[in-house]
């Protein structure tokens, strides 16, 4: 082994022996690296090299599961914990836990209640858009003062008869138009030439021509 590699493993093997007591729990050789690379840039091979050359000294204990060997520390250099004191640490998880939810659930509202904030008006916009608001609402007011002001309003009964009137008027156009479209197709029958030229020498003007168009019933 190179010395470089050789100081990489030995620096390793303090970093490892002391995060394996402290989170006493097995680990495999890519756990640790995965979660000590970032904050100590370990590298895989020496991670490896580190963990065999510990369980060699009897400083952690390993273990094959299938095909991968798993590492953790060594049981014994630790106090023999009692049922009660077991009982005392469950109690402990579920309370922790317990809080661990009721935080989660109150960072959620947190991040809810940031999310509207963050797609609320700024206070200048809000201002902004009471000025507009402001300008919009008089424009209305003196609109509709000039309305209340006016003389020449139109009661119910004679908008009524505008539309009777309108409705009469609509239909008897109608009637004439048929009956006059009846009457130019039944000549046009024996006409030796084109619709057309029958209206122009007739002198008939169609709404067509004047971009008129009926208004529904």
């Amino acid at each position: 082994m190179s010395k470089g590699r050789a100081e990489a493993v030995a620096g390793a093997s303090g970093i490892l022996l002391r995060y394996l007591q402290e989170q006493n729990r097995p680990y495999s050789a890519q756990d640790v690296f995965g979660n000590l690379q970032r904050e100590h840039g370990l590298g895989k091979a020496a991670v490896v090299k580190a963990l065999d050359q510990l369980a060699q000294q009897g400083k952690i204990k390993e273990k094959m599961y299938g095909k991968q060997k798993i590492y953790f520390a060594d049981q014994e250099q630790f106090d023999m914990v009692s049922d009660a004191d077991l009982q005392v640490l469950d109690a402990k998880i579920v309370a922790l836990t317990a809080k661990v939810q009721s935080l989660q659930q109150s960072c959620r509202h947190m991040e809810a209640e940031l999310k509207e904030l963050a797609s609320a008006l700024t206070t200048p916009e809000m201002q902004k858009e009471i000025q507009e608001l402001k300008k919009e609402c008089a424009g209305y007011t003196e609109r509709l003062k000039n309305i209340k002001a006016a003389t020449n309003h139109v009661t119910p009964e004679e908008k009524e008869q505008v539309y009777r009137e309108r409705q009469r008027y609509c239909k008897e156009w109608r009637k004439r138009k048929r009956m006059a479209t009846e009457l130019c197709d039944a000549i046009l029958e024996g006409y030796p030439k084109s619709k057309k030229q029958f209206f122009e020498e007739v002198g008939i003007e169609t709404d067509e021509d004047y971009n008129l168009k009926l208004p529904d019933p």
